[in-house]
């Protein structure tokens, strides 16, 4: 006798073992199509489909260059997410994830194409995985870029309930001919320092092991931005460039450009020098930002770690023929840059940096 086909029950879900297991396919499935919307107001010239796919697509040819160089960069956000995830507030660390990639692109003069994060996490919370990666759709507008594919993996076991990581992807292209390698750069040149929004996503670990020797909470007014909680004045997103140093490549006259990251200013600023040259910067030539005024304060911070720790205020660099530093600073600040002449090339025996008036400039 033949009867009605029954009813599935709960356990005769073939996702039921894995969701006991720690790890929900269903919520992951509803997060990509959450997302999708995220993703699709990226497009630019060269992005092709959706996500969902085992692959993002993109056409190179749709971006018009004759002799197109590939630049790839990855980076992540550190243990700034430490801040974000105990202030709970995720809504920028996915631009900090961006801007830590496309800003790398930039400085070798490649135009960002398109973008791909992981997204790793103990227990999928999608309330905050889609607002973490609204802040990488944000980041990807601004840069210009296309947010074509990502990962998000639930790994229990591996992350504690409530943590995530992010890394982040970006692949850019440039004209082979305008590849910015710094081989140009000679003595006498200037350079030109953009101000930075604050931390950008460098140097937590030492940040937060200060706020706990304060004594400070995170939902507290800061203590150098009183009408800000101190972690949402942490939290402050890292400046995208891009725009910015694209329009001031094309106005000529940019010999280097460089992204001050981990390392800060010491480390960073000798990667674009050519051998002979050093850089001589003055220190009294851009205010110090109070956060970074703070940290030189309350954590006894020398010049020497404050310059090899952080950026100092300067979040881009670059180095600039004297005949055009004018032209380049007006074309960065007509796109939103604060720009200050900040030093000089100098012949040198090593790739080195010397910051004068520290002790006036960045008082202990």
């Amino acid at each position: 006798m033949t009867g009605a086909p029954s009813r599935p029950t709960a356990s005769d879900d073939p996702t039921t073992p894995y969701r006991r297991a720690g790890v929900d396919i269903d919520a992951g499935a509803r997060l990509v199509q959450a997302i999708k919307p995220l993703a699709r107001g990226t497009g630019r010239p060269g992005a092709v489909g959706e996500l969902g796919g085992f692959g993002g697509l993109f056409d190179l040819a749709a971006v018009g260059m004759r002799d197109p160089v590939l630049v790839a960069a990855t980076d992540g956000v550190g243990t700034k997410l430490k801040v974000a995830i105990t202030a709970d507030r995720h809504n920028t660390v996915g631009i900090d994830l961006v801007a830590m990639c496309v800003n790398d692109l930039v400085v070798q003069g490649a135009e960002p194409l398109f973008f791909l994060d992981y997204f790793a996490c103990g227990r999928l919370d999608a309330a905050v995985a889609e607002t973490v990666i609204g802040g990488i759709a944000a980041g990807c507008r601004e840069a210009g870029c296309a947010l074509i594919g990502g990962e998000t993996a639930e790994l229990p076991g591996l992350y504690a309930v409530g943590d995530y990581d992010l890394a982040g992807f970006a692949v850019g292209a440039v004209e082979r001919t305008h590849v910015l390698t710094g081989a140009t750069v000679a003595v006498g040149d200037v350079v030109l320092g953009l101000a930075s929004n604050g931390l950008h996503a460098n140097g937590f670990s030492l940040v937060r092991r200060i706020v706990e020797a304060q004594g400070l909470r995170l939902d507290e007014p800061s203590p150098f931005a009183p009408h800000r909680s101190l972690g949402e004045a942490l939290l402050e997103p890292t400046r995208i460039y891009v725009r910015a140093c694209l329009a001031a490549l094309r106005s000529g006259g940019v010999r280097a450009l460089a992204h001050i990251t981990g390392g800060g200013l010491m480390e960073n600023l000798p990667r674009v020098l050519p051998p002979g040259t050093g850089l001589r910067l003055d220190a009294a030539a851009w205010p110090l930002p109070p956060v970074f005024a703070w940290l030189v304060g309350a954590g006894r911070l020398s010049p020497a770690a404050l310059a090899t720790t952080f950026n100092a205020g300067i979040g881009m660099a670059a180095v600039v023929d004297p005949a055009a530093q004018d032209a380049v600073a007006d074309a960065f600040r007509a796109h939103g840059e604060t720009v200050w002449r900040i030093g000089d090339v100098v012949a040198a025996d090593e790739r080195r940096v010397t910051i004068e008036n520290t002790d006036s400039a960045w008082p202990a």
